[in-house]
């Protein structure tokens, strides 16, 4: 019975390798393209979706064409990638953030101005505002 299983589980995995290891452009976007279906049942497909993103977390880790977009990233305040985040989303300019000070400071804190980081006051206010967990800023 397990054998069958494993046999099963090889046969599966020879028709999509890029599941467990993505190795070029081509594997990436059927991975990707795979995971925009099972995403259409998550509860379903919730065991795939996790071995899939492993995979494609793993290729966008390491492959070439992500590595400035890594080092960028790896630099930007967590917190302030959240609230740059919340202001995309709700469309907000750096005047509609009264909760941070002034149209200046706010333009300073978002981008990276040198001692200019998201007070406790900061999280807590905003946290109130968009009815989010202050651990969301760290």
């Amino acid at each position: 019975m397990l054998n069958h299983a494993l046999v099963q589980i090889r046969e599966a995995l020879a028709q999509v390798p890029y599941m467990t290891q993505i190795n070029n452009e081509d594997d990436y976007e059927r991975a990707l393209a795979l995971m925009d279906e099972l995403i259409d049942d998550y509860d379903t497909n919730k065991q795939l979706i996790e071995l899939l993103s492993i995979s494609i977390e793993h290729w966008e880790d390491q492959a070439d064409e992500f590595v400035e977009f890594n080092q960028a990233i790896a630099n930007v305040d967590p917190g302030i990638a959240v609230l740059k985040t919340l202001m995309g989303q709700h469309h907000l300019g750096v005047a509609d953030l009264p909760e941070l000070g002034s149209k200046s400071n706010v333009s300073k804190l978002l981008n990276g101005a040198e001692g200019k980081k998201l007070t406790r006051q900061h999280i807590e206010a905003l946290s109130k505002r968009f009815s989010l967990s202050p651990a969301l800023f760290f």
